[in-house]
Formats: C-alpha cells, structure tokens, sequence
C-alpha cells in the first residue's frame, strides 16, 4: 500500500486510547501515594510498568497498521488453538492471584493468557462467520459459533475468573448479531445468561436479604429438584418437538423454545454453584444490597460509591483523593481505578472518560459499517462488544450498579496483559480501518 493509505489511519480512534492509557498511568501513580499529602510516600512503582507496557502496546497498534489483518484469517485456528491450550496450562499450573489460577510466567514476569482469548476467539469467530455467510443455516452458525466461544470461556470459567469469562457472552452476541444470524437464537442465549442468573442468585437473596423465612428458594439449589425439573421439561420439550414436525404449528416451537430456556438456566445454575467460589456468588448478592455484609464483600461497593460521591462536580484535585490516599479502596489501581479518577477530577473527569469511550465504540462501528470485508467487520463488532461491556460492567461495579466481577477498565486499570490486548485490538481495527475499501 501506498504511504498515503497509513495516512489515512482512525486517529481519533488512536487518539482516544492513548489518552486513556496516560490517564491510567497518572492515577496508578496517585493510588501509590500514602497519606493525604501530594508528597507523601510512594508504596507502589506500579505506574513504572503501566508506563512500559503502555508503550509495548502502542508500538504494537502500530505495527499491527502496517501489517494486512487478512493475513491473519488462515492462521487464526493456530492463534485460537494455542490460546486453548495456554488457557488449560494455566488451569493446571498457573499461577493463583486474588483467588483465581489465571496466571502463568517466571518470577515477576507473568502474564494472563484469558486476556489475549479475548482477541483470538474473536479473530477465529470472525473467521467462522465470514466463511459461513449470511446465506447459510442460522441455527447452525449459531451453534458453531456457542463452541468456538464457550471453549475458552468454560476453561477461563474453570479457574474460575468469573469476570472474564462473562467478556466472551456480549462478544458472542454482538458478532452473531452483525452477522446476520437470526435474532431468535441471540434472544434465545440472552434469556438463558438472564434466568440462570436470576436462578443463582435467588436462594441467597432470599436468605440474605429478604429473611423471609415463610419464602423458602433453596430448591432452587437441590440437585433432586433439578434433575426433577430438567425431566419434566425435557419430556414437554420432546413432545412439543414432535408436535412441530407433525402438525407445523409454530406454538410447539415457542413451546420447545422455552422449555430450553429453562432447561439450560437450571443445568447452569446449579453447575455454577459447583465451579464459583462463595465470594464470588457473594459479589452478586451484596449490589442488591451492600450493607449486607458491610465489612465483607459490601466493603468495596460502599468505599467506591463514597470516593465517587465525595468528588462532586470538579473533583478534589489531582493527587488530593482520601479514600485512596488512606487505602479504603481495595484493588484501587486495578477494578477501582474510576472511583480514584473521578474523587479527585469529579463528574466532569467522568464524562471526560464516558467520552473517550464512546469515540472508541463509535469509530469501531463505523469501521464495521464501512468495511467491505465481512471478516473485518465481524472482528470490529467483537472488539465493540468486548469494550463496551468492559467499560459498562466496570464504571458500574465502582457505581454500586452492577456486581463486582473483577472487571478491569480497559486502558486505565493497572496490568500488562489487559493494556497489551487492548491495544492489540486497537492496532487491529486501524489495520482494518486502512484497508476497508479492499476484500
């Protein structure tokens, strides 16, 4: 290609990451400082590697522009296969940080193989839905495309890293969505992730916080019941099916529909109860309400919605935030980095990053628009689900609006491997950006 092609590159796209990643870097560095003062001691140097691997990544975007994504397209199974066995590597011999065997490396050099799945699972999926096309079954793209994605998530949920494994869920469905696959089998997938939360959570919910002794929801967690209740609705389901194909009448189908639904919310809640930690099932009770364990898995949500709450409209200024300077946040430079960021510059330093966010998203979906390459497209509308479910799950884990999932804020949060493939799919999508014209 021509120099005046790579001049062509999404540089409000780039711009808008690498803001984010200075911002990053300056707020590890104030979560670091002890006491109230700006001069006040440094206990962390996590800033000095948030700065290298900044850097390691940006370096990267931009190798990645010059270098033409489709030649990526024949070696995408090896990527994906390699992360699969990287992945169960890690299940087996990884290294355990915060409760989760998701590491693996020498020494301090580690890195997390469930970030770089994210990038690779997309690129095959991507593969997968273009080679199929628009024109092929809906039902089995749709079922191809669960495997691809349910593989490394299941082995990331095995460790178990709940958080990340849910990333996978909004890149399924905003890739097939793109993709043309019918709208039934997506809604399908979104009511099942719904109603086994739902079911999961129930028992404890009702125990916890309702205390409502008259209101008993633990069956809901008896392997009796289950196996009862999976029987009952398998037979319903079979008899629906052979109504369908003998009388074509599109009520069994809704009927066989919904029989699956709960089929699968009930088989995966109860599994879920087996594979997650207590604490990690304890994260999505106390955002119902934190003050039932408030010195416990509620601490965080109250000291995140406290250093937000006490910004106001401009912040305290950098380098000025209590609650991190006093270390009331937990994990404040890795999942609490907004709640720092916006005590010291406010509700408008948030909108700053919302913002940011949004130009990011707003220039992948162009490209997806824009792209007469459907593998490029797909890999665009992936890399868009995966950063909006990212910034949304985290911003609201800090506002006291969503679970505590152990999602990091991509760009900002402290971390090698979430820095690195962000911006690898930053450096995918202004390679695609430069090429959207070709096929």
């Amino acid at each position: 290609m021509a120099l005046k092609d790579y001049l062509e590159i999404d540089f409000f796209l780039l711009f808008a990451a690498v803001v984010l990643t200075v911002f990053g870097v300056l707020f590890i560095y104030s979560s670091g400082i002890s006491g109230i003062s700006s001069a006040g001691p440094l206990a962390s140097s996590e800033y000095m590697r948030q700065i290298i691997w900044g850097i390691s990544g940006f370096l990267i975007a931009l190798v990645l522009v010059l270098v033409d994504y489709r030649r990526i397209r024949d070696l995408s199974l090896w990527f994906y296969l390699g992360t699969l066995v990287l992945l169960f590597y890690t299940c087996v011999f990884g290294r355990v940080v915060n409760g989760a065997r998701a590491w693996i490396g020498i020494g301090a050099f580690g890195i997390q193989p469930s970030e770089f799945a994210k990038i690779t699972t997309i690129i095959f999926l991507a593969r997968h839905l273009a080679d199929s096309g628009r024109g092929a079954d809906s039902f089995m793209r749709f079922v191809i495309s669960c495997f691809i994605v349910f593989l490394p998530m299941g082995l990331i949920l095995i460790q178990p890293d709940f958080g990340t494994s849910l990333v996978f869920i909004p890149i399924l469905l905003v890739m097939t969505f793109a993709a043309g696959v019918a709208l039934r089998y997506v809604l399908f997938l979104l009511a099942t992730i719904a109603l086994t939360g739902g079911l999961m959570v129930l028992p404890l919910w009702q125990s916890l916080i309702l205390k409502n002794q008259s209101l008993d929801l633990t069956f809901l967690s008896n392997s009796k019941f289950i196996g009862f209740a999976i029987l009952a609705l398998g037979a319903i389901g079979i008899i629906a099916v052979f109504g369908f194909v003998k009388y074509r009448k599109r009520y069994f189908f809704w009927i066989v529909y919904s029989a699956a639904v709960v089929v699968l919310s009930l088989g995966a809640s109860f599994m879920s109860h087996k594979v997650l930690k207590d604490y990690q099932i304890m994260r999505l009770i106390v955002f119902l309400d934190p003050e039932v364990d408030p010195q416990g898995a509620g601490w965080n949500i109250i000291q995140s919605v406290t250093a937000i709450g006490s910004g106001g409209l401009a912040g305290k200024g950098y380098l000025q935030g209590t609650q991190s300077h006093y270390r009331f946040l937990p994990q404040q430079s890795t999942d609490f980095i907004f709640s720092i960021f916006t005590e010291e510059w406010g509700f408008l330093g948030g909108l700053l990053v919302f913002a940011l966010f949004l130009v990011i998203i707003l220039r992948l979906m162009r490209i997806v628009r824009t792209s007469a390459d459907p593998f490029g497209a797909y890999i665009c509308a992936g890399l868009a689900g995966m950063f909006i479910f990212h910034f949304f799950i985290n911003v609201g884990m800090t506002m006291g609006i969503m679970p505590i999932t152990g999602i990091p804020l991509l760009f900002m949060s402290y971390g090698g491997s979430s820095i690195i493939s962000a911006m690898v799919g930053i450096g995918l999508a202004l390679s695609i950006h430069v090429r959207r014209f070709l096929h």
